[in-house]
């Protein structure tokens, strides 16, 4: 017994797969996916220099003893000025280890629970046949939607032209779906040719 979804401008359903888009809300799991991808996007090349790093400081500045002042063994020492850093930030990789199981179940949940709120939609209408921005807002018009999120099999360049000058409206390939863009859109709108990907991708 599959599921359905409507068809934005139209009356009818569209029956999709109950494996994929009935899965129940795992909120650990898609707090979990959401983190991961945020930390992989961090670019993690900061760095600063430790004593060891810092050019000079090869020979004692003064003598040990008979001076008044404070020994003193490098002039690249952190209590100097001109020395290191104590505790050096290093380049270092933000990455989350996450199995493609645990992938596929957390993207299945999302959409699952994107279905039953009302906020996943099917249609075609998006791919516009023309690169002008008036003719897809007027197909956009009808959801009432502050952020959308529209879900193609293959970005063609008129959907690319007209989408790029509406506020807070996305396009991206069934195949480069990532957990943040779901989350973070109103709605959505998914093509025939995305949705065969997506059910045959998450199977």
């Amino acid at each position: 017994m599959g599921l359905q979804i409507p068809v934005l401008n139209q009356e009818n359903n569209v029956q999709v797969s109950d494996f994929v888009f009935g899965q129940d809300f795992n909120e650990t799991l898609v707090h979990q996916l959401v983190t991961r991808y945020l930390a992989g996007a961090r670019a993690g090349t900061k760095a600063q220099k430790t004593r060891s790093d810092v050019r000079g400081g090869g020979i004692k500045p003064w003598r040990q003893k008979g001076t008044g002042r404070a020994r003193s063994g490098t002039t690249r020492s952190p209590l100097w000025r001109t020395g290191g850093v104590t505790f050096a930030a290093r380049p270092r990789s933000y990455d989350q280890k996450l199995n493609k199981k645990m992938f596929r179940v957390g993207i299945r949940s999302i959409l699952s629970e994107l279905l039953r709120q009302g906020r996943l939609l099917i249609s075609s209408d998006v791919l516009v046949s023309t690169p002008k921005t008036k003719v897809l807002s007027a197909q956009l018009d009808a959801i009432q939607s502050k952020r959308t999120l529209i879900i193609v099999d293959t970005v063609d360049k008129n959907l690319a032209l007209a989408s790029r000058n509406i506020p807070y409206v996305q396009v991206v390939e069934a195949a480069n779906l990532n957990p943040v863009l779901l989350v973070a859109a109103d709605k959505i709108i998914v093509t025939p040719g995305a949705l065969q990907q997506l059910e045959e991708r998450l199977a």
